[in-house]
């Protein structure tokens, strides 16, 4: 630990996707790694990123849960941290009736509740520091309404939203606040969710590593919201001008988002 000089970056759902491509970023840029996710395969994730050189920790916990918060937080201890990848979510098929209270509670804790405290905790660090960069990773499923993914699709309106506003808050800092809007994505989102038979997860999804480097890179100029794809960029600039009934018509299919 004493030779860890370099500043340090944290990053969630950094097991593989996005979030793994997040932490190879920052690493190849010259930081330091706190890594978390909730699945065993973040112990390979941290092993590979060892080898670009650079000091990596790791925790599998499950930022839903007060206690894998906690030792996340923990394990930062008192490193000031630089950059704050907010990266771990998950989504849930099926329509919200038929779905368990603990399924989408979950969602919304790891999505929205999860992502908060943390944000809230290293964010008064940072601005202590005046100094540092957020990077939410939401989804331009929160443009749409969610079929079949309600629960999901709303929890990232919610962050667009809330990051909009911690944008606006700390405008006046050394702080920035960026947001990531990834269309679908090569991860194994739409497996977790259980929507894997759903016509998006068979279509053409966008390569993980393309998704990370554009939100890397407009959170290192410190940009608010990033659409990542170019047909993402027109479907996100076409949704707010149409009606409810056209989204309805298509353009809300099951796992629309990463």
């Amino acid at each position: 630990m004493a030779e860890a000089l370099r500043p340090l970056a944290v990053v969630t759902g950094a097991s593989s996707g996005i979030g793994y491509e997040l932490a190879k970023l920052a690493a190849e840029n010259g930081h330091d790694l706190v890594l978390a996710a909730d699945r065993p395969e973040i112990v390979e994730a941290a092993q590979a990123l060892r080898q670009l050189g650079g000091w990596v920790d790791h925790i599998q916990v499950d930022l839903a849960t007060r206690d894998g918060e906690e030792k996340l937080i923990a394990l930062i201890g008192d490193r000031p941290v630089d950059l704050l990848m907010a990266n771990a979510g998950h989504g849930l098929g099926r329509g919200f009736l038929d779905q368990q209270l603990n399924e989408w509670r979950h969602v919304i804790d790891t999505n929205i509740t999860g992502t908060l405290y943390l944000v809230h905790r290293l964010g008064q660090k940072m601005r202590e520091r005046d100094r540092g960069r957020i990077l939410f990773v939401g989804s331009i499923a929160a443009l749409m309404p969610g079929i079949s993914q309600a629960v999901y699709n709303a929890s990232k309106a919610f962050i667009d939203s809330f990051s909009l506003a911690l944008r606006r808050e700390l405008k006046d800092t050394g702080i920035t606040v960026t947001c990531l809007l990834p269309g679908a994505t090569d991860t194994d989102f739409f497996e977790r969710a259980g929507i894997s038979d759903s016509k998006v997860r068979t279509s053409r999804k966008d390569d993980p590593a393309m998704v990370a480097k554009v939100g890397f890179e407009a959170m290192m100029r410190g940009e608010g919201d990033v659409v990542a794809g170019f047909k993402n960029r027109f479907r996100a600039a076409v949704i707010p001008q149409s009606s409810f009934a056209e989204m309805y018509r298509g353009m809300a299919e099951p796992g629309a988002g990463r």
